[in-house]
């Protein structure tokens, strides 16, 4: 047997080698390309933002490995949300490409995980989306604080209903079962499938979820530009971070009181709102 053959490289060890080697862009090249990409609408600026930032994209898909997805599938999805980032991004702000990408990035890693992870749709609102990314994790750090980790305490930490709290569990605790799985030791007893409602998905009616699904992404990502530091700081750190932080964590970041922390919080979630209404996205904002 051919040793080396034992170790040759396989896709994902080929495409870490490439993305290591590309080199970064400082921040007076990155906003010269991003300027250029704008100006002239020439996607070689725009391929040379996202060739840059690759890297980062594998750092974020790492963090979500435990859901059981292949990590290439999940740098995929991290790459399309980079990609429209890209697109989007207003050199002239004066943020860096990525502080500003990793928003899409987490939100298409996150989006395609929900709807991996079980063949039963799950829910995609916010609390839910709150509860899957992070409920076992503030399960577990409530009881390292020797604190009680009842549902009702998940739910008071989170910010969300005791109901939704059950939900998400009844839903991650019934992962994907064989549909042909017998219902009892009797052999006439018959299959899982048997008692499914009949539910056909039609090709129009997956099209129109995967619209809807674009479109909900590129809202929320379009109306997290009207935030201001603050305000992106701490939404993202409150939901959209798999560890979210508390207020008074966030208010000492900031050099705020908790109280204002909680008013910017508060601000934040109404502009978000209020731009997901106009765009016609009102179940969105109610999320």
């Amino acid at each position: 047997m051919n040793q080396h053959a034992l170790f040759q490289p396989g896709p994902l060890e080929h495409y870490m080698a490439q993305v290591k080697n590309i080199p970064l862009l400082s921040r007076q090249e990155e906003t010269e390309a991003a300027r250029a990409y704008v100006e002239s609408g020439d996607t070689n600026h725009a391929e040379r933002l996202v060739l840059s930032n690759l890297r980062f994209v594998v750092r974020i898909a790492h963090e979500y490995r435990g859901y059981g997805m292949k990590l290439l599938d999940l740098i995929q999805e991290g790459n399309i949300g980079l990609m429209t980032a890209v697109q989007k991004f207003d050199p002239e702000r004066g943020y860096r490409l990525i502080s500003y990408a990793v928003w899409w990035i987490r939100a298409y890693i996150q989006d395609y995980v929900m709807r991996s992870y079980s063949l039963v749709k799950m829910g995609t609102t916010q609390a839910q989306r709150k509860l899957f990314f992070s409920g076992r994790k503030m399960k577990r750090q409530l009881e390292q604080k020797g604190l009680s980790s009842s549902r009702e305490a998940i739910a008071e930490a989170m910010g969300v209903k005791v109901s939704e709290v059950d939900q998400m569990q009844i839903r991650m605790a019934q992962r994907d079962y064989s549909l042909d799985a017998p219902l009892g030791a009797d052999a006439d007893a018959g299959r899982m499938i048997d008692i499914l409602p009949a539910t056909p998905e039609t090709p129009e009616s997956i099209v129109t979820d995967q619209l809807l699904h674009e479109a909900r992404v590129s809202a929320v990502g379009e109306a997290l530009e009207a935030l201001d530091h603050r305000e992106r700081r701490i939404i993202g750190a409150r939901d959209l971070s798999d560890e979210p932080m508390t207020l008074a964590a966030l208010g000492e970041e900031l050099g705020v009181s908790r109280e204002r922390a909680r008013q910017l919080e508060a601000r934040g979630r109404r502009k978000i709102r209020g731009l997901l209404e106009a765009q016609g996205a009102q179940d969105w904002a109610s999320d």
